[in-house]
């Protein structure tokens, strides 16, 4: 049976708005049982993907220890180059507050982020943490290479079709990863200290797909919209059921495609933790769209966390 991946980025409260100097909450950590709970439901299991801020919180760090041994979810790395020690002052400023990528940093602070995120992740929660995303959706060769050095077998930072360039980091010239060539299934990256499966999250191009494979019936008005090139992940916003119910579908009758992975960031579980959901309306108006989707993707695929798809496919020699 088909996979369904559930990757939850797990970070402080509405970084979106976060700022050089601004104090990072950690509130939302206690919006995640509800959210834990829907994934109980349907027999679902969430890999948190956690940062620093996240994880020095004492409260959280005791829940997600407590839900990771039970087995009802997995512990993975993200990481904030900002947020995450040493802090180390970039070079070569643009003059404009950002988020810094940690493909900005030497070779060495890279290794250093890393190793520092990776050993305050196991200590906490008492586990060898395998699965990482990055911040800001940004790879590049050194940084994988550091995962494989820290004992990292799968990443999941990977957005085909999607151009972050255009996204800017700290310094002068920064930018984001371009991920528009990129496969849609998992793969290989290779490294000098060894190897890192990639696992992409599940974005479709619906200029490709609609055109060829929609049926008129499947999502009736979004497919106008989709005619105009959207990107589709299985990403809530509030206002896109019908576009993560076809994908659903879709990726359950794609022949090539075992899997499904969900993406959201912790803090879009919180009333104003995120710009997409300000209010307890908007929230709960978020768990009635995660309770159709979950339950229509209960039928076509089964729960497991990427550790769990991943350790399989590399078992099976993936090339």
């Amino acid at each position: 049976m088909k996979k369904f991946l559930i990757s939850i980025d797990t970070e402080g409260d509405n970084l979106w708005n976060w700022k050089a100097g601004d104090q990072i909450l950690t509130e939302n950590g206690k919006y995640l049982d509800r959210f834990q709970n829907l994934c109980n439901q349907y027999g679902f299991k969430p890999t948190y993907l956690t940062n620093y801020e996240m994880i020095t919180d004492d409260q959280f760090r005791s829940w997600l220890k407590r839900k990771a041994h039970s087995k009802e979810c997995e512990v993975g790395m993200h990481l904030h180059a900002w947020s995450t020690p040493p802090y180390v002052k970039l070079g070569h400023q643009s003059g404009t507050p950002a988020q810094p990528y940690l493909i900005e940093y030497e070779t060495e602070i890279i290794n250093l982020k890393v190793s520092a995120m990776t050993e305050t992740l196991s200590q906490a929660v008492e586990l060898k943490i395998t699965t990482h995303r990055s911040g800001r959706w940004a790879m590049d060769d050194r940084y994988f290479a550091a995962l494989a050095a820290h004992g990292y077998k799968i990443d999941c930072s990977v957005t085909p079709h999607v151009d972050w360039s255009a996204h800017a980091g700290e310094t002068e010239g920064s930018k984001g990863s371009n991920y528009s060539d990129c496969p849609e299934y998992p793969y290989i990256v290779s490294c000098e200290i060894g190897n890192i499966l990639e696992i992409p999250v599940t974005v479709r191009n619906t200029n490709h797909l609609f055109l060829n494979h929609v049926s008129p019936r499947a999502i009736g008005s979004a497919v106008k919209k989709a005619l105009n090139g959207q990107k589709i992940w299985l990403r809530p916003n509030g206002h896109n059921l019908k576009q993560m119910m076809w994908l659903v579908e879709q990726i359950a009758n794609d022949s090539e495609s075992d899997y499904i992975m969900f993406m959201l960031h912790s803090s879009e579980l919180m009333p104003g933790g995120s710009p997409t959901f300000q209010s307890n309306e908007s929230i709960e108006h978020l768990y009635e769209d995660l309770n159709v989707v979950f339950k229509e993707a209960s039928k076509k695929f089964e729960g497991c966390t990427i550790d769990e798809y991943g350790s399989n496919l590399l078992s099976k020699g993936i090339s």
